[in-house]
């Protein structure tokens, strides 16, 4: 099974949106968007970032 990397994460409050590359050996607990450098936070019970704000699921770590 392939493991796609390359997601896109958007800030939900005004929807800019990127292209990013998850990490596989650690979880990103913040993510500082370089529009407006405002901070995403993961959802409460998701382990960072990539669970809660991006359209490809997260790979296992």
């Amino acid at each position: 099974m392939k493991i796609i990397l390359d997601s896109k994460i958007t800030f939900p409050e005004y929807g800019f949106t990127k292209i990013e590359r998850m990490s596989t050996d650690n979880c990103q607990i913040l993510y500082t968007c370089e529009n407006c450098n405002e901070n995403l936070k993961p959802n409460n019970g998701d382990c960072c970032v990539y669970c809660t704000h991006v359209t490809i699921p997260y790979p296992p770590i």
